[in-house]
Formats: C-alpha cells, sequence, structure tokens
C-alpha cells in the first residue's frame, strides 16, 4: 500500500506543480503524507457531492481538476460549503489533491484527453509557449454541423449541451480546441489557421468578433460545450495514468473517475420553444 506522499509525488511528475499559473492553487490540500492509500476517486469539481461519493465508495484520496480554495480563506469553517467539504473529508480520511492550470498545460493534459475523446489527432499546442490547448486535425471532413453533433455525442451530457457559431455548412479539417474557459486565445485561434475551436464558456463580443475572421476555408466556426464537459475526458485519462503508475510500482490501487455531474446548469429552455 502505497503512502500518500508517494501518490503525490507521482501526480507531481504527471503534472509539474511548477506548471501552474502563478494565481493558481495546486497540491494537496488536506490529508497526512504518511496515510495509506487503496482508492482514489477523480473528479473534476471538489464539492460536496464528490466528497459523499469518496465516503461511498471508501476512497482515500480524491484528485480533482478544480482547486476548493483558490483565491485563498481565513477559515474552513463548516458553515460554509467549502469548509463543510474540508471536515468531510478529513472526518472520513480522505485526502484531496488538486492538478488545474499544471494539468491544462501538461503533455498530455486537459485539451489531449479533449481531443481524444472527439477522436481527434493532435498535431501540436495551440499555444506553444506554455503547452496550452492543442491543435488537432481530423480523419473525414465534417461539415460545422456536423462537428458540433459529434460533440454532442461524445461529449458528457450537460443542460447547456453544445452551441454552435458560424456557418453550419462550412468544411471543418483542422480544429483547435481548449478545455474550460476557451475565449482569451482567440488570437492564437486566428493565427494557427484553424477552421473550428472547441472550448467552453464563450462570451458574446468575442465570439462575435471571433466569427467575422477568415480562415482558410472561410470563416472561423465556434463549438461551445459546458466548462464541465471540456474537462471531464481529463478525469479518465488521468486514472488512466495513475492505474500504470501503480501496476509499475506494484501498488494495489483501485482507480475510480467520478460520472456525478457537477456543472452548475441544471436545465435549458429553448428561446420561443411552446410553453
Amino acid at each position: 500500500m502505497p503512502r500518500l506522499s508517494e501518490v503525490t509525488a507521482a501526480l507531481d511528475v504527471l503534472w509539474p506543480p511548477e506548471r501552474a499559473e502563478e494565481w493558481d492553487a495546486v497540491g494537496t490540500v488536506c490529508g497526512d503524507p504518511d496515510a495509506g492509500v487503496t482508492r482514489v476517486l477523480f473528479a473534476v469539481d471538489p464539492v460536496q457531492e464528490i466528497a459523499d461519493e469518496a465516503i461511498a465508495i471508501g476512497a482515500d484520496l480524491v484528485v480533482t481538476h478544480h482547486p476548493l480554495y483558490l483565491r485563498g480563506t481565513t477559515t474552513v469553517a463548516a458553515s460554509h460549503f467549502k469548509g463543510r467539504v474540508v471536515h468531510t473529508l478529513i472526518k472520513h480520511d480522505i485526502a484531496l489533491h488538486v492538478a488545474h492550470t499544471n494539468a491544462d498545460t501538461a503533455d498530455p493534459g486537459v485539451s489531449d484527453a479533449l481531443a481524444g475523446a472527439l477522436g481527434l489527432r493532435v498535431t501540436g499546442p495551440l499555444v506553444p509557449e506554455n503547452g496550452l490547448g492543442r491543435i488537432c486535425e481530423l480523419d473525414h471532413p465534417l461539415t460545422l454541423r456536423e462537428f458540433g453533433a459529434r460533440a454532442a455525442q461524445r461529449l458528457p451530457a450537460t443542460a447547456q449541451g453544445i452551441r454552435v457559431a458560424g456557418d453550419p455548412d462550412a468544411i471543418v479539417r483542422r480544429v483547435a480546441v481548449s478545455g474550460g474557459s476557451g475565449d482569451s486565445l482567440f488570437d492564437v485561434v486566428r493565427a494557427a489557421g484553424v477552421d473550428a475551436y472547441l472550448t467552453a464558456d464563450l462570451r458574446h463580443h468575442p465570439a462575435s468578433e471571433a466569427t467575422r475572421h477568415a480562415t482558410p476555408s472561410g470563416k472561423l466556426g465556434l463549438v461551445d460545450a459546458a466548462h464541465w464537459a471540456t474537462e471531464w475526458p481529463w478525469c479518465e485519462q488521468a486514472a488512466a495514468q495513475l492505474d500504470e503508475i501503480s501496476d509499475r510500482h506494484g501498488w494495489d490501487l483501485r482507480v475510480h473517475v467520478s460520472k456525478t455531474v457537477t456543472d452548475p446548469w441544471s436545465s435549458h429552455h429553448t428561446s420561443g420553444a411552446p410553453n
């Protein structure tokens, strides 16, 4: 049985904490370094539902993509929902470890998992300086409509679903993807000369401006998925990576991926739909 410190050291090799952005909060949030680890749960968000799931399956360690305390805190009182998560985990001897922007820029990282879920072939990073995002190619050209439908079929279901901007009949051969919020990358997306860009949390003005720029096949198409849905494939990829490490070291680890949907949006109503 490996100790927590041994498991987190292995995770830090996969996603080096020094690759995290300065504003980020990654690493171990709670847990005894000398405690044994037999079962690990991967999830996107460190919320109460995930803590409860960890208890239910007997996990000793939860690994999440999003930090619990991103901007710091002065209290972990259980009267606050984040403090309640901390109390729940510690009370049941469950550690919490976070890999956020260091997992975004890793190779393989969050965007590799997203590309894999969509059946795309990665040709390189979208931002070569830090490794953020990926430039990909499709094995066979699709229309933007078909590519959006593929995303809806292959990414986890959410209330938002998939939004598409651009000519639905435009041909898509090269695609940029970035897990999580991605409209800050429009300049490099345009410079990459791709036909479409799939990411999450696209805002009105950046999206409106982006679709008016020319690409090799016309105008840039946008595919906007839910933030949680674009990052969840990383959980499966990360779990497989830890499985490999466990086998290599002879650890008896059981690794699980949470399928609990922690996307904050709970329902969707099409505008103008009948009551």
